[in-house]
């Protein structure tokens, strides 16, 4: 596929034949870089309100930002299929979370994804009923981790299992042509991407899923303050840009 456009059918192809590797992007230059390596699926995260804003958590996030930071990804014009999380409390309705889909569609972005199974499946199916394919996103679920007290792995008790599985057959039923698993046991993970017709993508669950994603500022441990225990570090671009800046320092005479 490298070349091409991918889409969404592309993505659901890979399931069961290759992992499909996703990624955050909040801006150009990002994108350009993560799209030249190859990554199919590519999202402009409510994650940026941590690792770029400053913010303490995602529910700060507003819709103009992720616009913002929307329209610099796709200036990019990546052959990755381009996605982009409603922010909280912009789908509380089918009817608002059709408008604020069609915002970040209008801003650039292909696909929109949101938080929640059974609660959302209304607003789901409005969205894909106005043409804008949907990614879910169950297990934790960042834009209710003050309801929640923290981030906690999700679908170690029995009634959690249940849940999951009820929530993720809800989004298939709604359409989503796939789903992210977030701190979800590794066993269920397991469970759930054998179970279910859709890829499923995951983060923190276990190396079972139909593809893994991870924000990009973790990945190249670059995030400021907290990096999640799921990630391997795989640079220290932090380290390295202040060893750098204090050698252009030295270099000018300062």
């Amino acid at each position: 596929m490298a070349g091409s456009k991918i889409t969404v059918a592309d993505l659901q192809a890979m399931k069961g034949r290759a992992k499909i590797p996703s990624l955050t992007a909040y801006d150009y230059p990002t994108a350009r870089v993560l799209d030249a390596a190859g990554i199919p699926l590519l999202l402009v995260g409510d994650s940026l309100g941590m690792v770029v804003l400053g913010y303490p958590d995602t529910t700060h996030v507003t819709m103009a930002e992720m616009e913002h930071h929307v329209r610099a990804v796709a200036r990019a014009r990546p052959c990755a299929l381009l996605a982009a999380d409603l922010p909280f409390q912009s789908y509380a309705t089918p009817e608002q979370a059709v408008a604020s889909a069609r915002r970040l569609v209008a801003a650039g972005a292909e696909a929109v994804k949101a938080e929640g199974g059974r609660s959302i499946q209304a607003q789901v199916r409005a969205i894909i009923g106005a043409g804008i394919p949907f990614l879910g996103h169950l297990g934790m679920l960042p834009q209710h981790v003050l309801e929640e007290g923290g981030y906690h792995v999700k679908g170690r008790a029995d009634g959690e299992r249940q849940a999951l599985f009820a929530d993720a057959e809800a989004l298939v039923a709604a359409g989503a042509f796939a789903v992210v698993l977030e701190l979800v046991a590794a066993s269920v993970a397991r469970e759930l991407t054998q179970a279910l017709p859709i890829p499923t993508i995951g983060i923190g669950a276990g190396p079972d899923c139909d593809g893994q994603i991870l924000v990009t500022n973790d990945l190249l441990g670059t995030s400021p303050d907290y990096i999640p225990k799921h990630v391997k570090v795989r640079g220290d671009f932090a380290a390295e840009t202040t060893a750098l800046v204090a050698r252009w320092k030295t270099s000018i005479g300062a």
